[in-house]
């Protein structure tokens, strides 16, 4: 096992659209792949690691998302900037360089993650809003979903909200903020007047949990379900799991703070 000399934590952005999420698998295009192509033409060797602060799904963009690197010799970091975004994608781009400790541990260090899920309602939007804003057609009734989504903030058991957890998962999950709020980001001429954002932040987020938040969200805002279903499905965790799983492009990794 190599012993790393140099330590580096990077922000980046990227468009998710066209990856299958931040993790390298094989035959599937994804983010951490081609920071690694990156990193090996700008550093002439592959004698590095990568890692990354987590998990994306397919499709998801990140406004922030953090990645440690780990090499033996020494940069400087403006020029690890420059040299990232004069080699990088068009649909990435480094925000950040920082040297760190190695001390620091990406995974296990304290976070917080806060997502953003677009989406939109009523008649069928304009292609372009595919890769951002997600539209859920019929009416949605906004006031009653901001009105179930204060049920998410505080500690549950998200069991419900966890796509295939093994035993050793730990079920729990703290919400610290939950609002849905008019859409001020996206505001070009084809994006529907009727668009709206979910916010949400935590210190951790169980697989497509977030997306089965709003998934449970926009069926209380076509009146499938009420705030009372909503509140049972936290309460009442041994059930069946959310069967409704939000679309992954209108996800957004807002922003990782450490």
């Amino acid at each position: 096992m190599a012993r790393w000399n140099n330590f580096y934590l990077i922000h980046i952005e990227f468009l998710g659209f066209r990856y299958h999420g931040w993790q390298v698998q094989p035959g599937l295009k994804s983010v951490e792949g081609m920071m690694n192509k990156t990193f090996q033409f700008i550093l002439k060797h592959e004698n590095f690691k990568v890692l990354g602060c987590g998990r994306t799904d397919a499709k998801v963009s990140a406004d922030d998302f953090a990645l440690e690197l780990f090499l033996n010799q020494e940069m400087d970091e403006a020029n690890l900037l420059k040299e990232l975004n004069s080699n990088l994608p068009f649909d990435i781009r480094a925000k950040s360089v920082e040297k760190i400790g190695s001390e620091f541990n990406i995974i296990q260090h304290s976070k917080i993650k806060e997502y953003h899920y677009h989406f939109s309602y009523g008649e069928k939007s304009h292609p372009f809003n595919a890769p951002f804003v997600i539209n859920f057609g019929a009416h949605l009734n906004i006031e009653l979903m901001q009105e179930a989504v204060k049920c998410f903030i505080g500690t549950h058991n998200f069991r419900r909200f966890a796509c295939k957890p093994n035993e050793n998962t730990s079920l729990e999950r703290e919400i610290l903020t939950a609002t849905i709020e008019k859409n001020t980001r996206f505001t070009d001429n084809f994006t529907p007047e009727n668009s709206y954002v979910f916010k949400v932040s935590s210190k951790g987020f169980l697989r497509y949990q977030v997306r089965l938040m709003m998934g449970a969200l926009v069926k209380i805002g076509q009146e499938e379900w009420s705030i009372t279903d909503l509140k049972n499905a936290l309460i009442n965790h041994q059930e069946e799991p959310m069967n409704y799983n939000a679309p992954s492009s209108g996800l957004n990794l807002h922003k990782v703070s450490f």
